[in-house]
């Protein structure tokens, strides 16, 4: 295969404050330009998911190393906040949030 994802683009307003949340949320580190973000090496490849009724987001999938309620704090301590107009099937396993820069994404548990 000739082809491999290399970058998702995100339009926001201001990349400055942006590639810090990333940064800072995800361990993204800057890649010569600072709005090229890259993981750590090692970090598992990232899968592209496709849904014909939900809006482009990200999903950060949890770890094993914290809970998804201290990581959802840990993101609003950096500035995201609540989506509190989503609406939540049953027995949810997701929370989803905004970026600073309005980026929508869910936190899965």
């Amino acid at each position: 295969m000739a082809l491999r994802l290399g970058a998702i683009v995100l339009n926001v307003p201001q990349t400055g404050p942006s590639a810090d949340f990333w940064r800072a949320a995800l361990g993204l580190t800057a890649d010569g330009n600072p709005d090229f973000l890259v993981p750590a090496a090692g970090t598992p490849p990232t899968r592209v998911h496709l849904d014909s009724t939900d809006r482009t987001h990200f999903d950060l999938w949890m770890d094993g190393s914290s809970t998804p309620e201290a990581e959802v704090e840990r993101l609003i301590g950096l500035g995201a906040e609540r989506v509190e107009d989503w609406t939540y099937p049953p027995n949810a396993d997701f929370v989803v949030l905004k970026a600073p820069d309005g980026t929508v994404f869910c936190v899965i548990g």
